[in-house]
């Protein structure tokens, strides 16, 4: 038998963890025993989405159709001819730079206008009709027309 001492301790060191991983076992078995029961295993989401133990109350449920969910864009709806057409004041015109500047009356946003989208002549404080157009540096007012 020429066993060395290194051979023989790490035989020991072996068994050793053997040992140890025996235990080990052992004692996960026997606490695995107290909770091992269903109710102990499930968990339960409270109206605010937290987890708990206890169950939900049955009180407080809310029926959902499947069809009333919404997933993605609701459709449009289609564009009414009359909304679109807004009314305003002239709140600053130049006839010699010819361009200015209408205060819408619904949504008290200011709305550049330019002497081209006229069909008539218009002056600061009168009362106009026009649309919008989206132009390269904001909203434009396009078809501007006198309101008598």
């Amino acid at each position: 038998m020429s066993e060395t001492w290194n051979k023989k301790e790490r035989e020991k060191k072996k068994q050793q963890n053997k040992k140890e991983k025996a235990e080990r076992k052992l004692e996960r078995k026997e606490n695995s025993k107290n909770g091992n029961d269903l109710d102990s295993m499930l968990a339960y989401l409270d109206e605010n989405g937290n987890l708990t133990s206890t169950p939900p109350d049955p009180r407080k449920r809310v029926v959902i159709n499947a069809e009333d969910i919404e997933i993605g864009v609701p459709k449009q709806r289609p564009i009414d001819p009359a909304d679109l057409i807004h009314t305003g004041i002239v709140s600053f015109f130049n006839d010699a730079k010819g361009y200015g500047f209408i205060k819408d009356l619904k949504t008290q946003e200011s709305v550049f206008v330019h002497i081209n989208s006229l069909t008539e002549a218009i002056r600061e404080n009168n009362k106009v009709s026009f649309e919008i157009e989206q132009g390269v540096k904001g909203s434009n007012a396009v078809r501007v027309k006198l309101v008598k």
